[in-house]
């Protein structure tokens, strides 16, 4: 990952310093793990000293939330505006759909330190994480008891049809590289369709 990219990542964090910092532990994060990486190592990782990190997150884990944070607000923006963007439910689910898989597809990296590194923040981090969840997983629930209603979903518990939707496009982080066959706009579609057919709508209306 260069600079560019963590200013593209996170371009309301400031000073660029703390960018690094991010930057750094999200491929720290993402090739150690979180509990088997130091303090030290993401500061090796971003050019600095260990004491440089501690003057914009006080702890590991306040980078982490930073990160998490972040990933999720992005997530959520992405959500809220595909839902928005179309007239039926279906067509919304679609682009919910493709929207999330994509990110989590060309921000594999980030993705994984913000969907598989939950467990370890602090438990007042961990709930404002959390709450972002359930914001994104009530706009997919409520879009889908919308389609129930409608008729153009067909599903037996609109709770579990949402996690299982969402599941498609976190799973990605876990297996996605920059060496993987498809673009993420292709398998963002390819999902998106699969996604419908799951659903039980008429993929070819």
């Amino acid at each position: 990952m260069s600079m560019s990219l963590a200013a593209e990542l996170w371009p309301d964090v400031q000073p660029e310093t703390a960018r690094r910092l991010m930057l750094a532990g999200v491929e720290s994060f993402a090739q150690r793990g979180y509990h088997a990486t130091t303090t030290r190592d993401i500061a090796t990782n971003a050019g600095m000293s260990p004491a440089a990190l501690y003057v914009h997150f006080p702890s590991k884990a306040a980078l982490l939330f930073a990160i998490s944070r972040s990933g999720h607000q992005q997530a959520l923006a992405l959500v809220e505006q595909a839902a928005a963007s179309a007239e039926s439910p279906p067509a919304a689910m679609r682009a919910i759909v493709e929207q999330f898989v994509a990110w989590h597809a060309r921000r594999h990296l980030v993705a994984r330190v913000v969907q598989y590194e939950l467990g370890a923040l602090p438990e007042e981090e961990y709930a404002v994480v959390a709450g972002l969840r359930r914001d994104i997983e009530r706009i997919v629930r409520d879009l889908l008891a919308a389609g129930v209603e409608s008729g153009h979903f067909h599903v037996g518990d609109v709770g579990t049809a949402a996690r299982a939707v969402l599941s498609l496009g976190i799973d990605v982080a876990r297996w996605y590289s920059d060496r993987s066959r498809q673009s993420p706009a292709a398998l963002g579609r390819e999902y998106g369709e699969l996604a419908l057919r799951m659903l039980g709508a008429d993929t070819t209306a």
